[in-house]
């Protein structure tokens, strides 16, 4: 796994983000720029109809998982880790 700082280590504690459902991200989501040298990962609709397929681990879970996403710092460290509410605009 990528670089995780320790602001991003106590969000997915708190919000209950496992490390493999980080790399799951990291592996599989698409990747936009976010302003201020950061990318967002998150998984769009080809993502989430890859994951089941090549992560069967995961696939029970698909429904939570999917809606996670992570800031990428331009280093390659993980910033910050949530849950996402609404969608994101492109």
């Amino acid at each position: 796994m990528e670089l995780v700082t320790r602001h991003a280590r106590a969000r997915m504690q708190q919000r209950g983000i496992r490390a493999e459902v980080l790399e799951a991200l990291l592996d599989y989501g698409r990747e936009v720029h976010a302003g201020g040298g950061c990318d967002l990962v998150f998984f769009d609709k080809r993502a989430r109809a890859r994951l089941p397929r090549e992560n069967a681990a995961l696939a029970a879970q698909a429904a939570r998982v999917c809606k996670s996403y992570a800031i990428v710092g331009s280093e390659g460290s993980v910033i910050t880790v949530g849950h996402r509410f609404r969608r994101i605009p492109r």
